[in-house]
């Protein structure tokens, strides 16, 4: 099936002076212009490119890589207000249309939104900050386990914590007890499933659940015993802050790893630290 405002895999029909043709399917065929076309290309090729609208509302197809398909969020900047809505830079040459219907408060030039990418009903790709009508406030049955790592997408802080974007889709929280590297809205990494309560919320984590996120970080430790001489100047009676700005973990997570090297006898403890054995 071929989708407008995400990639495709098509195939090259034949090759013209203004670029290849390629089989868009029930789009017909689809221009690819010259400027995006590989040195090697040839004629019955498969080739991943994106599709959206030219000026004049046409299906084409690039090569160039945008920010965010349709379906997904991004943190993206508004390079011009007009009459009929905001645009923002979306890493295309045709910029992205936020209608003022979509806008959550009035839009600024210069300054970035994170919004969620959709068809209209036209069939041209607009983007939303009205973030609410797109992402799920809950979780469906089953679609996630305590412990599954999943994309993130950084939205607003709250009393309790940080809000994040689940895999483009469902809303989740990070506490602030479990943030322990600095983050910013519209920022992607990593996190990973913390609890799924039963009224279907979702709460996450930054850390690798359970032994896993303590192996990760015994191996880091090492690496930075190794890189400073053998020597750290942190222990399990460093203050949790100490231990936050250098690990970006708890300083109980933190006593669990070097408990364990400490039984191992690669390290010792004592009050100024811990030595590499």
């Amino acid at each position: 099936m071929v989708v407008i405002g995400r990639f495709n895999r098509l195939k090259v029909i034949r090759q013209q002076e203004e670029g290849a043709r390629l089989d868009g399917g029930p789009l017909g065929q689809l221009l690819l212009p010259r400027r995006y076309m590989p040195e090697t290309l040839q004629n019955g090729d498969f080739l991943d490119v994106f599709l959206y609208l030219d000026s004049e509302d046409r299906p084409i197809a690039t090569t160039e890589r945008p920010l965010a398909q349709v379906g997904e969020c991004a943190w993206l900047k508004v390079v011009s207000v007009t009459p009929v809505g905001a645009f923002l830079d979306w890493g295309l040459p045709k910029d992205l249309m936020v209608p003022f219907a979509e806008q959550r408060r009035p839009m600024q030039e210069g300054r970035h939104y994170l919004v969620y990418l959709f068809e209209d009903n036209t069939g041209r790709i607009a983007a939303s900050s009205k973030l609410n009508r797109f992402i799920a406030d809950t979780a469906p049955s089953g679609s996630y386990k305590p412990g599954q790592a999943v994309s993130l997408t950084i939205g607003e802080r709250t009393d309790l914590g940080v809000k994040a974007i689940i895999e483009h889709q469902t809303w989740g929280l990070l506490y602030h007890d479990d943030i322990f590297r600095p983050v910013r809205q519209g920022q992607r990494l990593t996190g990973y499933i913390k609890r799924l309560r039963p009224d279907g919320k979702v709460e996450l984590s930054l850390q690798q659940p359970g032994y896993a996120k303590v192996d990760s970080l015994t191996d880091k430790i090492l690496r930075e015993l190794q890189a400073n001489g053998g020597y750290l100047p942190l222990s399990d009676k460093s203050p949790p802050e100490a231990i936050k700005a250098r690990f970006h973990v708890s300083k109980n997570t933190f006593k669990q790893a070097i408990g364990g090297l400490y039984k191992q006898q690669r390290i010792r403890i004592e009050k100024d630290g811990i030595h590499l054995v």
